[in-house]
């Protein structure tokens, strides 16, 4: 028999739910105060009272099973002996607004767990008790209702009626789905070489889930550029998913190009097969999809404000149903055209439809975010597919989303935003930014700036770079724990600040009360901006522990606090607990035991697939005699001119260098023009805007009558992510070896590393640097028909430490002593590659 397994507040909210979307300031963060709340008052009902009661049952309605389930808030026997379910709820109405009907979905929500709970306790009758948790003023509010099991048992069959057609609708579905899925071919005439390798291996990852591992089975797979990676991940899960194993496939990436690639590769199985019975949706960010703006071009999700908000829980099923009836993918264009339609907002409208899609594509912060994630999918773990595509991005990625940060000047600015006059939060901003402006000056005087900010690069010899304090710190009015180093204006803490966050908890309650009462007020939006600011912060302290450090910075008359991310492997690994099975993959994930680590994956299987190009397509060489360390910069600018000028000239074409700074670019790119006045050239700016970096990327056209040679920054917008096939791109050069500018930053992160294996400077500096030289030299062979050079500057890309990253297919690079003999080499290759 068909099952469909819903859990309580599902089943409920999918068909009682009304009203509109209001995302005005309510003073309330719903999910965290929420949950502190439902534990405060759990506790406080003393013995006798079972709190988060796991409850389920099972019923058929007309052929089609359902599993119901959820947890009740509380459940205890009252002083008459009637079992009574608790259902908590906090609220930010007033509270004569707090009426036994204010939610039709609140009653629901006890009646069908006191159905459950009648049933399996074979009670005659059961209360049901609302509970409401006024969040201003504390006060609690509570209704009762007494039911006979009948009643409930009735009200549940009805509920479940109601829910027959989508049920229908989405079983059906899921039958020509497998049934297609399972007469699902590879939509290529032949595999290419590492494909059916790359396939395979994510086929055993999705076909294991759970079996092997508590948290799911993880795969880390490099498989280098030209494999075809997104097909190869997509079409096995795929065909996985149509055996039943896993519930829905989570595309989930670092950017929108591939996004868009992984669209492309559903269209093209939909091409192959047109019978091919399969949904899925992108999930666009909130202020690309939404349809109605305010002045300053914020999405305004309120009801008075915005057509597409107001009632639209009214109309989602209706739209809803127009799409799941259409045979059209569910991209951004689709989602907007019925979102007009109906007058749904197009970007909740996206987020509803997911739970009926099979692949569901999005950025990272999706799943791995813990302010953003889906809490519809991710709060509670499911048969899901975790496909995490140019994965070598989410170290970075992870620690920015668990790290916060907050700076005095959003104090300062806000306390002159509201205006002269006395009130609760003038006051609270003043003690405030008194407290931080205390806290500055203690960071000045344990670490007084010195100069400009050093930029060497560390050495490899050298094992003690952080000035790191070896006497007790100097006293300073305001408290701060012991420093863990203190060097130039920067201060790293292993503790909490604990006053700093005392000032901003106390800051929260008159900030709440001034933005319920002023939502008209022109300051309305940056206080709100200062409100999210003090929230995120304040959140992140909360899972501080000892994979966290915090820096202060002083800056002039500012103070930047941060609570710094160092090792997002537990928070990583908790995600990815969500789902059966994750397949990570990317060209370059060398080498795999620091992604294993960083990504909290220590067990996972990787696996590294040989380069499907012809080797003799790739020209490799490298001029070791060339030192681009910081001390030898200067030294180095026109022996670097001098070789990228060998590069460029030896064939006409496309070219790219690749540089570890603008500073340094700057430097070689004013020799490089002065110098060889001949060869056109391109330099990246800082700062390019989507359109800028198309109009550079144009430059780059197919079949040039002259040479055009482009500066750029390893690890930026060129560095990875392009793709310019063919002759649009025949050759870079990669100056350096990537290493992150040294900085107290990178040191915390390398003397973490050191204490935990002993492997800081590898995780803080070669690591990351490498990845960002094989990344851009990953930009030169992209199709079978390519061929190009690549051009490697520094005297340790011959030291064994960087040579054992290279990948397998850069066997045949060739040191070269002198610019003359890679001239001769240059003239070789391409003679051989006309």
């Amino acid at each position: 028999m068909p099952t469909i397994r819903l859990s309580v507040r599902e089943l409920v909210e999918f068909l009682l739910r009304t009203g509109s979307i209001d995302s005005r300031f309510t003073g309330f963060d719903r999910a965290n105060e929420g949950a502190r709340i439902h534990r405060r008052l759990q506790k406080a009902a003393g013995e006798g009272y079972a709190a988060e009661v796991f409850l389920t049952a099972e019923r058929t309605m007309e052929g089609i099973g359902f599993t119901i389930e959820g947890r009740a808030d509380g459940i205890f026997t009252d002083e008459d002996g009637t079992v009574v379910i608790d259902e908590i709820k906090t609220t930010a109405a007033p509270t004569d607004a707090i009426t036994e009907d204010m939610n039709p979905c609140h009653w629901a929500q006890g009646m069908v767990y006191g159905a459950i709970c009648a049933e399996q306790r074979e009670l005659e009758t059961l209360d049901v008790r609302l509970t409401y948790y006024q969040i201003d003023t504390d006060e609690i509010i509570r209704y009762t209702r007494h039911f006979s099991a009948a009643e409930l048992d009735a009200f549940l069959n009805d509920l479940l009626r109601q829910y027959l057609p989508w049920a229908r609708r989405q079983l059906d579905w899921v039958e020509a789905r497998n049934r297609s899925l399972g007469a699902l071919q590879f939509p290529f005439p032949a595999y290419r070489p590492g494909q059916r390798a790359l396939a395979g291996e994510v086929y055993r990852a999705c076909a294991a889930g759970k079996a092997e591992q508590k948290g799911g089975t993880r795969l880390f797979c490099q498989a280098p550029t030209g494999i075809g990676k997104t097909m190869s991940a997509l079409f096995p899960a795929l065909k996985a998913m149509g055996e039943g194993k896993g519930e829905k496939i989570f595309y989930l990436t670092a950017r929108n190009t591939t996004q868009a690639a992984a669209e492309d590769a559903l269209a093209r199985l939909r091409a192959a097969d047109p019978a091919l019975s399969l949904r899925s949706v992108t999930l666009s960010a909130k202020e690309k999809a939404c349809l109605c703006k305010d002045a300053e071009g914020r999405p305004a999700c309120l009801p008075e404000a915005c057509p597409y908000a107001n009632g639209y829980y009214e109309r989602l099923k209706d739209a809803l149903a127009d799409l799941l009836d259409s045979a059209v993918p569910y991209d951004r264009a689709a989602l907007t055209e019925t979102a007009r339609r109906h007058r749904v907002c197009p970007f909740e409208l996206g987020l509803d439809l997911s739970e009926w899609c099979d692949v569901v594509i999005g950025d990272y912060n999706y799943l791995f975010d813990p302010t953003v994630h889906l809490r519809r999918f991710f709060d509670a773990a499911g048969d899901y597919i975790f496909l995490i595509d140019e994965a070598h991005n989410l170290p970075d990625r992870a620690r920015a989303m668990y790290s916060a940060r907050f700076c005095k000047s959003s104090l300062t600015d806000a306390r002159r935003a509201i205006g002269k006059g006395k009130s609760a939060l003038k006051t609270a901003l003043t003690k405030a930014d008194k407290g931080f402006l205390e806290a500055r000056r203690a960071v000045t005087k344990l670490a007084p700036r010195r100069g400009p900010a050093p930029t060497e690069p560390p050495t490899e010899d050298l094992t003690q770079q952080t000035s790191l304090l070896d006497t007790e710190p100097a006293e300073a009015a305001f408290p701060l724990p012991e420093p863990l180093l203190a060097q130039d204006g920067t201060v790293f803490l292993q503790e909490l600040p604990k006053e700093l966050l005392r000032l901003l908890f106390s800051l929260q309650p008159p900030l709440q009360d001034w933005l319920e009462a002023n939502p008209e007020a022109d300051a309305h939006a940056q206080l709100l901006e200062l409100y999210f600011a003090v929230q995120d912060i304040t959140r992140a302290a909360e899972r501080y522990d000892a994979h966290f450090v915090t820096q202060l910075t002083a800056r002039g008359s500012e103070l930047e606090w941060e609570l710094l991310c160092l090792d997002p492997a537990p928070f990583v690994d908790a995600s990815l607990a969500a789902g059966r099975a994750a397949a990570l993959f990317s060209a370059t994930l060398t080498p795999p035991g620091y992604y294993r680590s960083v990504l909290g994956c220590p067990d996972a299987r990787a696996v590294a697939l040989e380069s499907p190009f012809p080797p003799e397509h790739l020209g490799l060489y490298c001029l070791p005699g060339i030192s681009t360390r910081y001390r030898d910069r200067e030294a180095s600018v026109q022996a670097v001119s001098d070789a990228l000028a060998a590069l460029a000239r030896a064939k006409v074409g496309n070219y790219l260098a690749f540089f570890p700074s603008y500073a340094y670019l700057r430097q070689v790119y004013e020799d490089f023009t002065a110098r060889y006045p001949d060869i056109g050239t391109l330099a990246q700016e800082s700062g390019l805007d989507n359109a800028a970096r198309a109009a550079f990327l144009e430059q780059f056209g197919p079949s040039p009558a002259k040479t055009l040679l482009g500066f750029g920054v390893m690890g930026g917008i060129f560095g990875e992510g392009v793709d310019l096939v063919g002759d649009r791109l025949i050759g870079c050069a990669i100056v350096g070896v990537g290493l992150p500018q040294v900085n107290p930053r990178q040191e915390i992160l390398r003397r973490y590393y050191d204490e935990a294996g002993g492997t800081g400077f590898d995780y803080a500096y070669r690591f990351p640097g490498m990845n960002k030289v094989l990344q851009a030299a990953g930009r030169v062979i992209r199709t079978q028909e390519d061929r190009g050079v690549v051009l490697l500057l520094d005297d340790r890309f011959a030291r064994t430490e960087y040579t054992r990253l290279f990948p397998r297919h850069w066997h045949q690079l060739q040191y070269l002593r002198s610019t003359t003999e890679l001239e001769q080499q240059l003239a070789a290759f391409w003679a051989r590659n006309q």
